[in-house]
Formats: C-alpha cells, sequence, structure tokens
C-alpha cells in the first residue's frame, strides 16, 4: 500500500531534536512518507541555537515548487519561518496545501528567538490548524497566557482570525485546549517527569498532519497526536542525549 506523502516546511535543527529532523521523523514513525523544503538553517543542539541562515524565498519557492509539481501531497505542516518573503511564498500557495497545519515557531525550547510575530501572523488567516503553545499564543495575542482559563480564550480568539482549528498546548502542564468547529474542549493527559522535551511542538504539529492525511476529522487527529507525544516523552525521558533538554523517543525504543 502506497503511504501518504505529508510534506514538511520548516527550518532544520543540527542537532536532530527538532524542526524538519524530528519531522521526518515523526513522518516515519506513522507510516508516512515525508518530503521536505527547508526555510532555515540552524547551528543548535539541546543548549540552544547559535547561529540561524534563513534560505532565500526564491529557494523555498523551487523547493516547493518541486515538491507539489510531482508528489501526492496530502496534508502539509509549516513550522520555523523568519522571513516575511518566505511567509508571502507560503501563503500564495496556501490554496494548494491540502490539510495544512501551522507551528508558530517563536521561541526554542532553550529560549532563543526562532520567528517573529508578524511574519507567523501573516498563515494565522488561513484555514489551517493552528497549534502555538501557551508562549507563542501569548506572543501572537499581545500578553500571557499562563493558565487553563487563559488558554481557553485564547484558542478561541486565534480561532475567531481564520483557522480551521487552534489547539493551544500546555507543555508540561499536559493540558491541550482544543478550538474546533465553534467548541472548545480541554484535553488532559498525564504528565511526564522528564527534561527531554526538545521537539515537542514540532513533533506534535507533525504528527496532526499525518493523521489528517489518513483521513482522521480534526479532533481525532489532535488526540492520536497527544498520545503519540506523550509516548515520545515517556520514551526518551531517561535519555542522556546532550547537556540540555533532550528530544523525544520518536520510534518508540524504550516504552
Amino acid at each position: 500500500m502506497t503511504p501518504p506523502v505529508v510534506l514538511t516546511i520548516a527550518g532544520s535543527d543540527s542537532g536532530g531534536g527538532a524542526g524538519i529532523q524530528a519531522d521526518l521523523k515523526t513522518f516515519a514513525a506513522l507510516g508516512a512518507f515525508g518530503t521536505s523544503v527547508i526555510t532555515a538553517i540552524t547551528a543548535q543542539n539541546t543548549l540552544g541555537v547559535t547561529a540561524i541562515h534563513p534560505v532565500p524565498a526564491e529557494i523555498v519557492a523551487a523547493q516547493l515548487d518541486a515538491v507539489l509539481s510531482d508528489l501526492p501531497v496530502a496534508a502539509v505542516k509549516v513550522g520555523m519561518i523568519s522571513d516575511p518573503a518566505v511567509a508571502k511564498v507560503i501563503a500564495a500557495r496556501a490554496a494548494e496545501l491540502p490539510n495544512l497545519v501551522v507551528d508558530p515557531v517563536l521561541v526554542a525550547t532553550a529560549g532563543s528567538r526562532l520567528g517573529e510575530v508578524d511574519v507567523v501572523g501573516v498563515l494565522t488567516a488561513y484555514p489551517c490548524v493552528l497549534t502555538p503553545n501557551r508562549h507563542e499564543a501569548g506572543a501572537l495575542l499581545g500578553r500571557v497566557i499562563e493558565t487553563a482559563e487563559e488558554m481557553v480564550s485564547a484558542a478561541a480568539e486565534l480561532a475567531a482570525r481564520g483557522p480551521r482549528a487552534v489547539v493551544v498546548t500546555g507543555s508540561e502542564l499536559a493540558l491541550d485546549v482544543l478550538h474546533h468547529a465553534g467548541q472548545t474542549t480541554p484535553l488532559r493527559g498525564e504528565p511526564v517527569a522528564t527534561v527531554n522535551n526538545h521537539g515537542s511542538g514540532c513533533t506534535f504539529s507533525s504528527a496532526i498532519a499525518v493523521r489528517l492525511a489518513a483521513g482522521d476529522p480534526v479532533p481525532e487527529a489532535v488526540a492520536a497526536a497527544k498520545e503519540y507525544v506523550n509516548r515520545g516523552l515517556r520514551g526518551g525521558a531517561q535519555w542522556r542525549l546532550g547537556a540540555g533538554p533532550g528530544p523525544l523517543d520518536h520510534f518508540g525504543w524504550s516504552v
């Protein structure tokens, strides 16, 4: 059986835990064929990001054209976008990007700034599934989002801007909030005692894209992605890869 094709448009993580690398691992682990458009090359590891080299918009466009002209893409995940010109390239092709999932990557786990609110905001007006963590939701709305109640209101407010659905994730709270079809649903999980959460947001949005490509409705896709991330956190909880927050166990080697 031919696997569904899923495309990631994001930055590269030299440390292998997040970005394009995490996306492609997630696609493979969940049975999809992964393709990629690289928007930036980063020098990073578990301790942080030391350099970012944006890929020119025309090269991003060429990568996108190459993939879409030949492969039957069934879902698209968008991650790190730091250049307004690149955001415009993606926005101009939005009608050709099925089951679009936008992870508004603004700040890395270690605190490094990776994207700008105005750039990411260009894509939030399209019928995508938007997956900010609560800090990114706060950046998009211009206020601090900390509590469950604030996450609920943030999800509804962001959904009013045009996305198909919004999931505000709570990271270590193990609480995510889904706003879809006019309804807000808290999604509670079991917290995992681990510092190894590098790439969890990338992994979550990529897993949603895979499930949408497989035909799942949004609520089921989000629930399956949440369980997959939880499994990855548990699997990598005892790993010691690097001196900072390590990656998830994308393939279930340890569970």
